[in-house]
């Protein structure tokens, strides 16, 4: 298959590929060059896929606290009388 190159660097990705790669408009790619220097299309990965998987925003801070409060005295603290 054969596309041709435009004045500002860009081509047109083949709709059989496209529709081979499940490629949709606006869909981000990636390209790179192998060890036999050809160029190879990628699907981009997501962003949450490409870095280490997010955990919950409240598992990220457990166990962070500076304050070690027991239970019992924590909970004397909230309920004592002003």
């Amino acid at each position: 298959m054969t596309t041709t190159l435009t004045s500002k660097g860009q081509v047109t990705i083949p709709k059989r590929i496209r529709d081979e790669m499940h490629l949709l408009p606006g869909a981000p790619v990636e390209f790179s060059i192998n060890a036999a220097g050809e160029v190879v299309l990628h699907p981009a990965r997501p962003a949450g896929r490409a870095r280490k998987p997010t955990r919950d925003r409240f598992d990220a801070v457990r166990g962070r606290a500076d304050v070690h409060w027991r239970t019992d005295e924590l909970m004397k603290l909230l309920r004592a009388d002003d």
